[in-house]
C-alpha cells in the first residue's frame, strides 16, 4: 500500500542523562503522519547546527563528512522504501525503521531453509513422502553447502542475493569438481529449485532466481533383458539356494514389474481376487503413492506359491524372501556372470524388461501397460518403452504380407 505523506527531518536531541555541548543526531521518518525516530550514532553541536534544513553548518572537512552521511542515509530509506514497493509490503515508518536497522526483518539464509524444509519433509515419511525423497533433499544440503564454501567462503547465504550467477556457478561446480552427468546436474538442480519456489511462495524472494537457466535433458537408453537372456536365466538352477532366491525374486519383476520396493513390502493381503477370478496384485506404489493393479501371470504365481512356507514368508505376511538391495544387486552380477549376459544386471531392469520384452513386444497397449506400471502419466511409460527389434521384424513381416497380397 503506498503512503499518501512522507517525510525525513534530521535534528540534534539532548541526552538525558548528562549536558552536552554536542547532542546527538537523529533522523525522524514520517509516513502519513506516524514518526518513528532513529539515532544515526553521530553527536554535533547546536551552535553548527541549521535546525530548518537539518544539516551540519560551514565548510570544514568534519561538517561536509556529516553532511555526506546524512545524505547516504537519506538514499538508503528511500532504497528501503523501494524494496517494500517491490514485494508488496506496506510502506510505514515503523516498516522503514526495520528495513534501515535491520529489526523485524530476519535475514532468511539458503541453508536454514533447507534444513526447515528437510525437517518437515522427514516428519511426513510414510504420509505422502518416501525416504527416498528426504535422501534426495539431504543430498541437495551437502551439495549446497559445500558449494557455498568453496564459492563464497562462508558458511551460509542469504536467499535474497540468489541470482542467476549463483545458479550458473553451482552448474559448473557440479560437473567440475562432483563429476556430475548432465541429468544428475538438472536433477539436483530441480530439486533446490523446488525450495527456492517455496521461498517465493512465501513472499521471501519477488521472483524465481534460476528462471533463466536452460536445460536439456540428455536421452537415457533403458537397458532390458532379450527374451534369450530371461530365458537363459530362468532355466539355470545355481548350486547355492541364495542365487536360485535372487533369481526367482528377480523373476518375479521382470513378470510384474513391480519395483524392489515394493516387492519387499508386498504382502499376501495384497494378492486378490480380481474380476477374471484369478489372483492380482493391489497396491499403492511407495514412491509416487499412485495404486497399481494388475493380475499375476502363471510364472509369477508359481513363484509366489514356491516360498509359501519359506520361514519369513510362513506367517502369511510377505510375499517374498526380499534381501536388501545392495545384495540383491551383488547377487545378481554373480548371476549374469554365470549366465554369460553382459549387461549389468540391476534389479530394476527387471522393470524394464517387465514393460518392453514381456508386454510392450508381445502386443499389449502402452495405455495397459502404464496402468501396471503405477505411472501418473503416459510419457512416463514411453521412457521404459524401448521397441525391440523383434517386434519391428514382426510387424514388418505382417506389412511385408499385406502387401504381396
Amino acid at each position: 500500500m503506498l503512503e499518501k505523506s512522507f517525510g525525513l527531518f534530521y535534528f540534534l536531541k539532548q541526552p538525558k542523562t548528562t549536558k552536552r555541548p554536542n547532542h546527538y543526531v537523529y533522523l525522524r521518518i514520517t509516513v502519513n503522519g506516524v514518526c518513528r525516530d532513529i539515532s544515526i550514532k553521530r553527536h554535533w553541536p547546536t551552535s553548527r547546527w541549521d535546525q530548518p534544513t537539518g544539516r551540519a553548518v560551514g565548510t570544514k572537512l568534519d561538517a561536509k563528512n556529516l553532511n555526506a552521511y546524512i545524505e547516504t542515509l537519506s538514499a538508503k530509506v528511500y532504497q528501503a522504501k523501494l524494496s517494500l514497493i517491490e514485494n508488496d509490503k506496506s510502506i510505514t515508518a515503523n516498516s522503514l525503521k526495520n528495513k534501515i536497522t535491520g529489526q523485524g526483518d530476519e535475514t532468511k539464509m539458503l541453508l536454514q531453509v533447507i534444513v526447515k524444509h528437510n525437517k518437515k519433509i522427514e516428519a511426513l515419511i510414510g504420509k505422502g513422502y518416501s525416504p527416498a525423497t528426504l535422501k534426495r533433499y539431504q543430498t541437495i544440503f551437502r551439495h549446497t553447502k559445500d558449494f557455498i564454501l568453496w564459492k563464497y567462503g562462508t558458511k551460509d547465504f542469504s536467499i535474497t542475493d540468489l541470482n542467476y550467477e549463483f545458479g550458473a556457478e553451482y552448474v559448473f561446480w557440479l560437473r567440475a569438481f562432483k563429476n556430475c552427468a548432465n541429468n544428475s546436474v538438472i536433477k539436483y538442480v530441480s530439486t533446490l529449485k523446488k525450495i527456492v519456489m517455496e521461498c517465493v511462495r512465501k513472499g521471501w524472494l519477488k521472483n524465481d532466481p534460476f528462471i533463466e537457466l536452460r536445460f536439456i535433458k540428455d536421452d537415457v537408453i533403458r537397458v532390458a533383458l532379450t527374451k534369450h537372456e530371461l530365458n537363459t536365466i530362468a532355466n539355470k538352477t545355481f548350486i547355492t539356494d541364495r542365487l536360485n532366491n535372487v533369481k526367482d525374486i528377480f523373476l518375479f519383476s521382470c513378470y510384474t514389474g513391480l519395483a524392489y520396493v515394493d516387492i519387499r513390502n508386498l504382502r499376501r493381503v495384497q494378492i486378490v481376487n480380481g474380476i477374471d477370478g484369478i489372483p492380482w496384485i493391489n497396491i499403492q506404489r511407495q514412491k509416487t503413492g499412485t495404486p497399481s493393479r494388475l493380475p499375476l501371470l502363471p510364472i509369477a504365481l508359481d513363484i509366489m506359491n514356491k516360498y509359501k512356507e519359506h520361514p519369513k514368508c510362513s506367517n502369511g505376511s510377505y510375499v517374498l524372501p526380499v534381501l536388501t538391495n545392495q545384495k540383491m544387486n551383488a547377487y545378481l552380477k554373480e548371476i549374469a556372470d554365470i549366465c554369460g549376459i553382459i549387461t549389468n544386471l540391476t534389479f530394476h531392469i527387471a522393470r524394464h524388461t517387465f514393460a518392453t520384452t514381456i508386454t510392450l513386444n508381445n502386443g499389449v497397449p502402452i495405455e495397459t501397460v502404464s496402468k501396471m506400471l503405477g505411472h501418473k502419466s503416459l510419457h512416463q511409460t514411453q521412457h521404459y518403452a524401448k521397441i525391440l527389434d523383434g517386434k519391428i521384424s514382426s510387424d514388418m513381416q505382417i506389412l511385408t504380407s499385406k502387401l504381396e497380397l
